[in-house]
């Protein structure tokens, strides 16, 4: 092995042990199913937004951000900016209201808002959807980390994840994974800003040199090759902001929250966690605009924040650079995976394997098939779909997500009209419209002009034909609106303080 990926192959197997150092610490608070589902909803604000941010950020975080800001510009800022806001959202519509409905995952939220077991099965799907499509780009940008620190192959990053994340989440579960992913965004943090501030100080010593002249529009934030360019944003935008609320491993850790007062504090601190991150990303771009210029013409671009230490600096500082920001990838892949994992697992476990292990032996043996099963079918994906830019299939997730539990949550938890047959024809339209889109985009499928700007970026026109076919079934189906559906809101929207009454 060449002696500089030593310190690269050294922060994998250290990122690795703690990991499973900090998981098999966490098991000995994990007793119960409720501590594997939601860690008994007693995760306090500091730790739980510390846990968020650890599983948010994710690869299109660590190296999606940098390598398409150095190749798109300023238009791509869009990305950091939406995946903050989307929090804003979160907070304002959804949190408080979601933790007091008592759910233990969205399809259990939409069965006790609607009555209905179709509704719940249609969730279900979605989330496996989701969060599968979610994984992929993980396991994807394992792989590219461990070729381009240490020279693995490139089917050793995904294996090596997978195991990781199948050790955690079925030891522990969410509470041994909340400690984990705590711990990882801290590092995630640590690994991007030490190195960062290191190169500064080179680029300063080095006479400050400016960039070569960028593409025309290169420092424009909004396309502006026309109309096409302008809905390509805009869509964007709408999948980042309203994405949010619909990705299942970001809404199960506001169950684990004890209220819905400290749901709303940990979405606060959150957004001040996500801000803080990524304002690291674009030093990355600006100086690779200088230093790494080679990595687009060879269509590299996403390994930028793993390359640049060693463009800027020789020798062994170099090298150790590389291997922190190596420690921080891998980081990333890890924490979102243990989320999602935990995500779909929770979902197969109450709809698919408690019947197969048996009503007796459900909960946590269940919950332990169910992880093998999220974890390993979108790894095999990921060894078979190569070459799918991490940010972009993240991005296709947000569109289906926004498209889909987006509005059923906004409409669920705001208006008490919904019904059955709304959510369902909602949820159909939306997760077909869109998940149709991301399908044929992942495929390779790429038509020019207007078709292809409709299928890469869907969801400004799949959120509002999933919202008008909802409110326009159940307004036709207004009969079959629950009977519990009042009750249920006020349940949804009055302060704990008040609910607990005199006593």
């Amino acid at each position: 092995m060449n002696t500089a990926a030593v310190p690269g192959l050294v922060a994998v197997v250290l990122v690795t042990l703690v990991t499973l150092a900090i998981g098999t610490w966490g098991l000995r608070f994990s007793r119960t199913t409720s501590d594997f589902f939601v860690a008994s909803r007693t995760v306090r604000p500091a730790l739980n937004a510390s846990a968020i941010g650890g599983e948010y950020l994710s690869a299109a975080s660590f190296l999606g951000i940098a390598g398409l800001l150095l190749v798109g510009g300023a238009d791509m800022l869009w990305y950091p900016v939406g995946w903050t806001a989307g929090y804003l959202v979160l907070l304002v519509l959804v949190a408080a209201p979601l933790r007091r409905s008592g759910a233990y995952t969205l399809p259990d939220f939409a069965e006790a808002r609607l009555g209905s077991r179709a509704v719940r099965a249609a969730c279900s799907l979605l989330v496996v959807g989701i969060g599968w499509l979610y994984l992929i780009p993980q396991f994807e940008g394992a792989g590219l980390t461990l070729r381009t620190a240490i020279g693995a192959p490139e089917w050793a990053g995904p294996v090596v994840v997978g195991g990781v994340v199948l050790a955690n989440v079925t030891s522990g579960g969410m509470r041994s994974v909340t400690f984990v992913q705590a711990f990882q965004y801290w590092l995630k943090l640590t690994a991007l800003l030490v190195p960062v501030a290191v190169l500064l100080v080179v680029w300063w010593g080095d006479g400050r040199p400016h960039a070569r002249a960028g593409a025309d529009g290169w420092s424009v934030p909004v396309a502006g090759d026309g109309g096409i360019g302008l809905y390509t944003t805009y869509s964007l935008i709408a999948a980042l902001f309203l994405g949010t609320m619909g990705l299942p491993h970001v809404v199960v850790r506001f169950y684990t929250n004890p209220d819905g007062r400290a749901a709303r504090r940990t979405t606060v601190v959150v957004l001040a966690l996500l801000g803080l991150f990524y304002l690291w990303p674009p030093v990355y771009a600006a100086l690779g605009r200088v230093y790494a210029g080679r990595l687009v013409a060879e269509g590299r671009s996403d390994v930028l924040v793993l390359e640049l230490p060693r463009l800027m600096l020789d020798g062994l500082g170099g090298d150790l650079l590389t291997g922190l920001v190596t420690a921080g990838a891998f980081a990333a892949f890890l924490s979102t995976s243990s989320g999602l994992a935990i995500a779909v697992s929770g979902v197969l476990t109450q709809d698919v394997t408690t019947r197969l292990v048996g009503e007796q032996r459900g909960g946590v043996a269940a919950f332990r098939l169910a992880a093998v099963v999220a974890v390993v079918i979108p790894l095999v994906g990921a060894l078979l779909v190569r070459n799918v830019g991490v940010a972009q299939s993240v991005g296709l997730a947000f569109a289906v997500a926004a498209s889909t539990f987006c509005p059923l949550l906004v409409l669920g938890i705001w208006w008490r009209r919904l019904t059955d047959a709304g959510a369902l024809a909602g949820l159909a339209a939306g997760g077909l419209g869109a998940g149709g889109a991301a399908i044929a985009t992942l495929a390779g499928y790429s038509p020019g002009g207007w078709a292809g700007a409709l299928l890469g970026q869907p969801a400004a026109w799949s959120v509002p034909l999933a919202v008008l076919v909802m409110v326009g079934v159940s307004l036709a189906t207004a009969g079959r609106e629950p009977a519990h559906a009042r009750r249920f809101l006020v349940r949804l929207h009055t302060p704990e303080v008040l609910g607990a009454g005199p006593g």
